[in-house]
Order: C-alpha cells, then sequence, then structure tokens
C-alpha cells in the first residue's frame, strides 16, 4: 500500500524510469562457501533482461569480486588482510565478468566492465572521464557492469560496500533511478530477525527513518543495510527516487515496484559538478561559521566571506575542496575555497573592508558552493 501522494509518485517513478542503476550484493550472488552462486546470478540477469526489454537502459553495480575469489583460492572466509583481499579480488573478478557475459549473452546483450576507485569519483577530470564512458556504453546498447576496483585501491577497500558508489554513478549517469537489492527484503527499525522490528514500506523523507537502527556488513559482504540507507538517502536528496529490496524480488523491484521500500525524492537535482562538490568530491579541510554565515551561506546562497568564519581546520590549499559546518560542528555545506589555510587565521572575523584590497575576495564564491541537507 501506497501511503502518500509523495511515495505514490516515487513508486510510479522508479517503475517508469527509462535509465537507471541496479546494485546487488555479495551475498545475494554467492554461496555460504563464496563461490558465485550461478542460478541467483541468472535469476538477476533475467529480471535486468526484463526491464531492458521494457524500453530501460541499465547499468549494474555488482559487488561480490572478492567473494568470488574465495572458493578457487581455497579461501573459507573473507580476509582481513589487504593484500589477500586483493588477491581474492583479482581472480573473483574474472569469474564475476565472465557469468555476467554468459548470463546475458542468454538474451543477446553485450555487457561491459568498468572499474573504478575512490579517484575516480573525487577527482573532477576522472568524474568527467566516467560520464563519457558511460555514455558511450549506453548509446552503444551495452550494459555496464560496475564494481571497485579492489585489485589495486587500497583506499577503495575501506570504502567499498559498493552501496555508495551506486548512489554516485546514478547521479553521474543522469539515472531516473536507483535500486538496491540485498539480501533483506526491505528496510526495517530494527533488526529483521527480531519479531518487534518494523517493516517500512515508504520513506517520504528524514523524518521517516529517525530512530532506524540499521546494521552492518556480514560475512561475505562489506556493507549492511546502514550503507544502504545512507546511499538512498544521498540518492533521494539529490533527486533520484530509490527502490530497496532483496535480490530474490528482483523481478518485482524492476517490474511492478510493489515490493521492499521506496524513497521519495527529497531534493532537487543537481547539476554533475555541484554533485561532485557536495557528495563525491575529498574534502581536505574545515571551515567553522558563525550563525550568520550558516544562514546566508545555508538559507540564502550567499558566498562565505571571511567575516563569517570562527575556525579553520586541516591543510588545504585555494582550489580544495573544504566543509563548511555550524558552531555545533554539523557540516553545512561544501566548497571550493580561494585561500590556502595558511592565508585564513589572519583573515576570519573581519570584515571586507579591514582586509586589503588583494584579500576582499569571498571565500567560498556562492557558484562554488553546495549547502547539504541538515539532519
Amino acid at each position: 500500500m501506497i501511503g502518500s501522494v509523495e511515495v505514490s509518485l516515487a513508486r510510479k517513478a522508479v517503475a517508469s524510469a527509462t535509465r537507471v542503476v541496479v546494485k546487488v550484493g555479495s551475498s545475494s550472488l554467492t554461496t555460504a562457501e563464496g563461490g558465485l552462486d550461478p542460478a541467483r546470478l541468472d535469476a538477476l540477469v533475467d529480471a535486468l533482461a526484463a526491464r531492458r526489454a521494457a524500453g530501460s537502459q541499465i547499468v549494474l553495480v555488482s559487488s561480490g569480486a572478492i567473494a568470488a575469489g574465495l572458493a578457487p583460492l581455497g579461501l573459507t572466509r573473507r580476509p582481513k588482510d589487504l593484500a589477500t583481499q586483493q588477491a581474492a579480488a583479482s581472480v573473483g573478478q574474472l569469474a564475476l565478468a565472465h557469468a555476467y557475459g554468459n548470463s546475458f549473452g542468454r538474451y543477446s546483450l553485450t555487457v561491459g566492465q568498468v572499474l573504478l576507485t575512490a579517484d575516480d569519483v573525487v577527482r573532477r577530470s576522472h568524474y568527467r572521464n566516467a560520464q563519457r564512458t558511460f555514455s558511450r556504453l549506453l548509446a552503444l546498447g551495452v550494459v555496464p557492469v560496475v564494481n571497485e576496483n579492489d585489485t589495486v585501491a587500497t583506499e577503495e577497500i575501506r570504502f567499498g560496500d559498493n552501496d555508495r558508489l551506486a548512489a554516485l554513478v546514478a547521479h553521474l549517469i543522469g539515472a531516473d533511478a536507483l535500486f538496491l537489492l540485498s539480501d533483506v527484503d526491505a528496510l526495517y527499525d530494527g533488526d529483521p530477525r527480531l519479531a518487534e522490528a518494523r517493516r517500512i514500506t515508504e520513506v517520504g523523507g528524514p523524518d521517516d527513518v529517525d530512530g532506524v537502527r540499521a546494521g552492518t556488513g556480514g560475512a561475505l559482504g562489506t556493507g549492511g543495510m546502514a550503507s544502504k540507507l545512507a546511499a538512498a538517502t544521498l540518492a533521494a536528496s539529490a533527486g533520484i527516487p530509490v527502490l530497496l529490496a532483496g535480490s530474490g524480488d528482483a523481478a518485482r523491484a524492476l517490474g511492478p515496484t510493489d515490493v521492499g521500500t521506496a524513497f521519495a525524492a527529497t531534493g532537487s537535482r543537481l547539476t554533475a559538478r555541484r554533485f561532485w562538490l557536495g557528495y563525491a568530491a575529498d574534502a581536505t579541510g574545515k571551515l567553522i561559521l558563525d550563525d550568520g554565515a550558516v544562514s546566508a551561506v545555508v538559507g540564502r546562497r550567499r558566498s562565505l566571506l571571511a567575516a563569517g568564519i570562527t575556525a579553520v581546520e586541516g591543510a588545504f590549499e585555494a582550489g580544495d575542496v573544504v566543509e563548511l559546518a555550524d558552531t555545533a560542528g554539523q557540516v553545512v555545506a561544501r566548497g571550493v575555497v580561494a585561500y590556502d589555510a595558511t592565508e585564513l587565521p589572519g583573515l576570519i572575523g573581519r570584515s571586507s573592508h579591514e582586509l586589503p584590497a588583494e584579500q576582499r575576495r569571498e571565500v567560498v564564491h556562492a557558484d562554488d558552493l553546495v549547502a547539504l541537507h541538515r539532519s
């Protein structure tokens, strides 16, 4: 049952989306021992192919490389050391790509592998290159299969449960909807294994998930409901509706969308650059703002001036992305700073007319600033 106009529109938007990102987790593709489960992978591809036949373009963000590499290497559990994780990813990624190629081949669909690292979404030049690659693949009728490049990216394995990556990719390609498929059938306000846990079928905004106690990852994956909730909230706040559902319900999730938890889009669609600024780029420092500056930056979308800054944290250079926080430390915006960290201490708290002419420029210009939703 759809409980509100907003949620109803969200499910309709997800059902009718013409460009979608679908993320699937390791536990949905592998056996308990760690090897790929061909039947489960084929069932997922069946649902994706049906959605494709209905007219949608699809980008699949798939976990499972490390898990798929465990059995061939004789490992019984996900390794904890980085080198063995990378070795498992090297073996498993090949097996995963081969399995997807064969499975999609049953529908005469061509797949292309896209391996991304954190660098590819936090560096502006890499971000634009990734956009062009996805655009061309989709124009050629290819189904891109995306995974994090766990084999070589040390930072990526810590970053990596693929849920946040899926949200970033959804915006990067201009997706109309994001599907998060896992081994849990919906969002619950507690551990779904407990009888008192309440199933949440519709999320119209942040207030609907207040008090949700989301768990972390299992034996084969690194994610968990906490990462899925964070990814869904991120995408929804950037104007992309989300459906969170069980991988076993993939056909219904990608069809009538009458399963799982629907997240209504709560924010407006940002340009690619503003989304990169707000959610993808690495922040190398933080500026603490007084209440007046927070009001100007967040409420009136004004540039940040030195007079509104009370403290500077971190080591950054002009042109870096920094976080802007209120007096309580909550991050309220992000933007490109116009000064080095070493230049700012002598400027903060001072009005423009008190500064030398060459230092009267904005610390963060409004065109280079993105206000974030405050919890």
